[in-house]
């Protein structure tokens, strides 16, 4: 079987969708939309594009992948599991915890469609190694985690400006990048019980968060420390993963802009009895970033086996977005500034 692939929104990630489903052998990319084309046609591909999702979905598709404003991203996401289409929709899932929950009635009325998100930084390969470390236990359980991701703008490499107005995206740099660190963590440690934060705009002054720190805490007392940032001057990622015996350190990470450094991953081996604070350490380098081709690979394996994907389903994205609508409550001023409603209520 080929599964017949449409994209709506064919902009810079879009066509990256584009790429991985023509070198993937089980799919086809059959047609596009975006509003920016003059009008419809065919690409030089031979592939058909549109204007608006509505034409791109009355295509004989099976699967739909969505790379759409954050406003638009529930809405494309439900018309497509009405038509009975596979969807892989990048993250996040929607504006809020109110669109999560309008694509949770749509998949439950439409079974048997595989619905993912893309988080794809879990299929970076510094983070299956470092995911294979830590759950081997050869390290013991983890104490605390430090991760910071950050860049210097809320909007750069020219993309488009909704991403600074709150009416469009419902969030700033923690719902647009910093949602990668957080569905790291959660990936890395289980779901967080407690969570306390500060929300900042104070820089860009936009109606969206330029700045979010959050400490958080699992009910077994993991302890994570994030600074998600738009004031970031340097582009960064880091994650550390601090554990009983040692740590497993994650930096850089391989994008599209080349702009967040290296991607390693550095294995500390600690001996408290005789490193004195130098301990051994091994690191890692990755120069190719598999994790596009490797994110539709599983797309199109859960389809034909009929099975779940095993990263990036609907729980797991409504877990994500509800830590960081917890990040976004727990900060009082934040909260009662924007309207922030209690996650825990949904």
């Amino acid at each position: 079987m080929t599964i017949r692939v449409g994209i709506a929104g064919y902009g810079v990630v879009g066509k990256r969708r584009g790429d991985c489903l023509e070198r993937h052998p089980d799919t086809t990319l059959v047609a596009v939309c975006d509003r920016t084309f003059e009008g419809e046609g065919t690409l030089p591909s031979g592939v058909r594009h549109y204007r608006s999702y509505e034409r791109l979905l009355a295509e004989p598709l099976d699967a739909l992948i969505v790379c759409m404003s954050n406003d638009m991203a529930a809405e494309v996401t439900c018309a497509a599991l009405a038509r009975g289409l596979h969807v892989l929709c990048e993250k996040p899932p929607g504006r809020d915890l109110a669109d999560m929950q309008t694509v949770l009635a749509a998949e439950r009325a439409h079974p048997g469609r595989v619905l993912m998100y893309g988080f794809n930084h879990r299929y970076h390969d510094s983070v299956r190694d470092a995911l294979e470390i830590v759950r081997s236990g050869r390290f013991g359980d983890i104490i605390h985690m430090r991760g910071v991701y950050g860049k210097a703008k809320l909007i750069t490499f020219n993309q488009a400006d909704w991403r600074a107005k709150r009416e469009v995206a419902g969030g700033g740099v923690l719902l647009d990048q910093g949602i990668h660190m957080v569905d790291l963590m959660r990936l890395f440690a289980g779901d967080f019980s407690e969570v306390h934060s500060f929300l900042s705009n104070s820089h860009w002054g936009y109606n969206v968060e330029d700045n979010a720190y959050a400490l958080m805490r699992t009910p077994d007392g993991v302890v994570a420390m994030l600074n998600s940032s738009a004031t970031a001057w340097r582009h960064q990622f880091h994650l550390d993963i601090n554990l009983r015996r040692g740590s497993v350190i994650l930096r850089g990470i391989l994008s599209g802009s080349k702009s967040y450094g290296q991607e390693s991953m550095t294995v500390v081996v600690a001996d408290p009895d005789r490193d004195n604070g130098d301990p051994r350490e091994e690191t890692t380098t990755y120069n190719q970033d598999p994790s596009w081709d490797a994110e539709v690979a599983e797309f199109a394996a859960a389809i034909l086996s009929g099975r779940a994907p095993q990263h990036g389903g609907s729980a797991d994205a409504l877990a994500t977005m509800r830590l960081v609508y917890r990040i976004y409550h727990a900060d009082p001023s934040w909260r009662s500034r924007y309207a922030i409603p209690d996650p825990d209520a949904h």
